[in-house]
């Protein structure tokens, strides 16, 4: 029998291993910065832009875009990169 079928009527107890495998969308903000178009089109290969955020800052972590908490860059292995959780950011949490 299949477990949604056979769960209760009110809701609870739905089986939460069919959502386990939901792709999310992350995206690591190192900052942000607003232009005009005519700067934009000015850029090209070695153009630097500035950005909102200091050295050391730490990185915005962004789940479909909703900001769900900061961390620190961290070096990895040679040539990759992570980041390791602070900061839980309290208005995503929902507090009952």
């Amino acid at each position: 029998m299949d477990a949604m079928m056979s769960a209760p009527k009110d809701g609870s107890g739905y089986n939460i291993d069919a959502m386990m495998n939901v792709g999310l969308n992350v995206q690591i903000v190192l900052g942000k910065t607003r232009m005009p178009i005519s700067q934009l089109l000015k850029l090209s290969r070695g153009s630097i832009i500035e950005l909102d955020k200091k050295i050391g800052e730490p990185v915005d972590i962004v789940i479909n875009d909703r900001l769900v908490a900061r961390g620190d860059l961290v070096k990895l292995d040679e040539d990759r990169i992570g980041v390791s959780l602070i900061e839980i950011v309290k208005d995503y949490v929902s507090e009952k």
